[in-house]
């Protein structure tokens, strides 16, 4: 039994063997199907040819292949130049080694963000659905019904005057725009919103209906306002908005 205790590694062994085998995978996983890939395939050819020629004592064989070997790490190095790069990135990328990363949530929020800063400083109307909980497809389906990823020039084209889905409302699900041109319900507004226009009145409506967070953008003054739960929140700043859609989408997503 002593005998076999060398083939039975301590923990400490298994751990470095487990580390080794994490890093090889992680090494495969990012030169598969790359150039890479093909020059180790070649490198593992030599290596058997170099094991058979010990084997069979093929003392010429042996020597030009220790040679290659020899200096083929330095030519290796400038090769393999590119893919290390790209190695050395994929692993500052890796969840195992960042403290925190960006969210979809945090994405979406930004490119929405974007898009109502550059219609409110051109002064262009526009009124922007987003779904929580509640489904919006049922007002989806007043507009053209769309299925595009979220995008600030994308938002920024739908509502640019006298494009055919200018005056209707964005129905935004996930990380997706499902409507456009939407037809929102008028909602009863306050006496201090009396003057506020339509695209406002439908946002209060949206939010008294639903648990939708909608955003105006005032074709008139290009003020920012948001509906939620029935109120109107108006001269919304670009941070303000930023905290409003991250409290409501992260928070749903936490939830989730």
């Amino acid at each position: 039994m002593e005998q076999l205790r060398i083939f039975v590694p301590d923990w400490l062994e298994g751990l470095e063997i487990l580390l080794v085998a994490l890093l090889f995978f992680r090494i495969l996983l990012v030169i598969q199907r790359t150039r890479a890939m093909q020059i180790l395939m070649g490198l593992l050819v030599l290596a058997s040819i170099y094991l058979f020629s010990q084997l069979l004592n093929l003392e010429l064989l042996e020597y030009l292949l220790e040679t290659v070997f020899q200096y083929g790490v330095i030519a290796a190095l400038v090769v393999f130049q590119p893919e290390l790069r790209t190695a050395l990135s994929s692993l500052g990328e890796n969840r195992w080694f960042q403290g925190s990363k960006i969210r979809p949530e945090d994405l979406l929020i930004e490119k929405i963000v974007s898009a109502v800063k550059v219609l409110a400083e051109k002064k262009i109307g526009a009124i922007v659905a987003i779904e929580r909980q509640i489904s919006l497809d049922e007002y989806g389906e007043t507009g053209s019904r769309e299925k595009i990823r979220v995008s600030s020039e994308i938002l920024q084209t739908i509502f640019t005057p006298g494009s055919p889905l200018h005056d209707g409302a964005v129905v935004i699900a996930g990380n997706e725009i499902r409507s456009a041109g939407a037809i929102l319900p008028l909602g009863r507004v306050r006496m201090q919103h009396r003057k506020l226009g339509t695209r406002h009145r439908a946002a209060v409506g949206l939010s008294q209906e639903t648990d939708a967070i909608v955003i105006v953008v005032s074709e008139e003054t290009g003020a920012v306002s948001v509906a939620r739960e029935g109120h109107l929140q108006t001269k919304i700043e670009t941070s303000e908005l930023r905290e409003i859609l991250g409290k409501a989408l992260l928070d749903q997503s936490s939830d989730t």
